[in-house]
């Protein structure tokens, strides 16, 4: 915990109570209410936790007015733009990049751990063909808890770094898994000779009857899509994954948890909202009519994949995430997608039209992921699955750190209650 850097006084009834305040490295300073019940005899009441810190953290800082998003102190269009996903990983999960070699055995190791145990295939049998891939990874993920007992002690500190490497490098299997499930062909194993990003697309996109060679431009955007949405301070999913470690439940029940979370559409589910807006335009020549009805407050339409709740400027990701775009629809081509012709034209309207500028509506993160997933070919079914994938690390250094962490405690939010008091119970014959 930071040092006390000043006092805030509260005055409740006739009592006025101090309470710490603390300076964090970036962001506002905080007041310190844990001992406002036991000196006020009062909660405070803060829906959605907007105005709470609910940890102090070192791994991932917003500032949404400027448009910045640091992973462990490095600018995310530094890290997208030269470095790549596993080393990422390295970064969020030990505070700092790694040397050559330490990347090299980082690489080495989550690389062995991709298959996932065999008899877990059954699992996915146990599915309807027509589960949503979501449906599945969190069953499956809750799963390996059955499985892997060796990496469920998470007071033993090598068997939190085993379950760590385990779920980082078992996620794109499984997520692979889901989506082969899904469209009915089967499974294909990892391979250790592709990189991490490859490796996800070969395991979606081969088929035994034929050789499949990945692309590095797509491997690429593949790794960016990865890199830049490894983790985002804390979110609703990263906050579920922290409250239930609180309690003490292994690893994979937690970020089973987490993937649970982000499976709501208010949250994971934006760029699948984006294609599925792309669909209602439909084409090209209706982009005017829509730009309309996105202006007019009175109508209910919204641009999806347009300005960002926590990013009151630019996306610091979307920029990096704009030219991968770029490369894949220059490199596959949009003349027989009308989607994609559709997402193209929106885009130059929204950047040229004074009113989405002034509105500083500008295409994010999840309006470039779409396209260039719909690009390479997967359903958007498949748009959160990538997303989770994307997210464990995130997920797991946040796990690592809470548990590390002396002061944790288990969460227990309290409530405004607005129910009945002192009703008396009575018999059926008597209501």
């Amino acid at each position: 915990m930071a040092e006390q850097t000043g006092t805030a006084k509260l005055t409740v009834g006739d009592k006025e109570i101090d309470l710490p305040m603390y300076s964090p490295t970036l962001g506002p300073d905080v007041i310190d209410i844990t001992k406002l019940y036991a000196q006020g005899g009062v909660f405070t009441y803060d829906p959605g936790y907007t105005s709470t810190a609910s940890c102090d953290s070192t791994i991932t800082f917003i500032d949404g007015n400027k448009g910045e998003l640091l992973h462990r102190g490095y600018p995310i269009d530094q890290l997208a733009e030269k470095s790549h996903y596993l080393e990422v990983c390295y970064l969020l999960l030990y505070g700092n990049l790694p040397s050559a070699a330490e990347l090299e055995e980082f690489e080495r190791t989550i690389t062995r751990h991709t298959m996932i145990h065999e008899q877990m295939h059954m699992f996915f049998r146990g599915f309807r063909r027509d589960a949503h891939p979501m449906a599945t990874m969190v069953g499956v993920v809750g799963a390996m808890s059955a499985f892997y007992h060796d990496s469920t002690d998470i007071s033993d500190p090598r068997q939190r770094e085993v379950a760590s490497h385990r779920l980082i490098a078992k996620m794109p299997t499984i997520a692979a898994m889901a989506y082969k499930y899904s469209i009915g062909q089967p499974f294909i194993y990892p391979k250790n000779s592709l990189d991490y990003a490859s490796n996800f697309l070969h395991m979606c996109f081969s088929v035994p009857a034929e050789d499949y060679e990945v692309n590095p431009i797509l491997a690429r955007a593949m790794d960016r899509i990865f890199t830049l949405h490894a983790d985002h301070e804390q979110n609703a999913s990263t906050s579920t994954v922290r409250l239930a470690s609180s309690s003490g439940a292994n690893p994979f029940a937690c970020i089973a948890a987490g993937i649970a979370c982000l499976w709501g559409p208010a949250h994971g589910g934006a760029n699948q909202a984006c294609l599925e807006m792309l669909k209602e335009i439909g084409s090209v020549d209706r982009i005017p009519e829509f730009i309309a009805r996105a202006k007019d407050k009175n109508d209910p339409f919204r641009l999806m994949g347009f300005g960002h709740r926590v990013y009151k400027n630019t996306d610091p990701r979307a920029t990096v995430l704009k030219q991968s775009a770029d490369e894949v629809l220059e490199l596959l081509g949009i003349e027989d997608n009308p989607l994609l012709q559709v997402a193209k034209e929106l885009e130059q309207t929204a950047l040229n039209d004074p009113y989405f500028i002034e509105k500083k509506l500008f295409p994010n993160v999840d309006f470039y992921s779409g396209i260039i997933l719909e690009a390479m070919g997967f359903p958007t079914s498949m748009f959160t699955p990538i997303f989770a994938l994307s997210r464990t690390v995130g997920w797991i250094s946040q796990w690592k750190e809470q548990l590390s962490d002396p002061a944790h405690k288990i969460g227990r939010p309290r409530q405004l209650y607005m129910g009945e008091t002192n009703r008396d119970y009575t018999d059926v014959e008597e209501r």
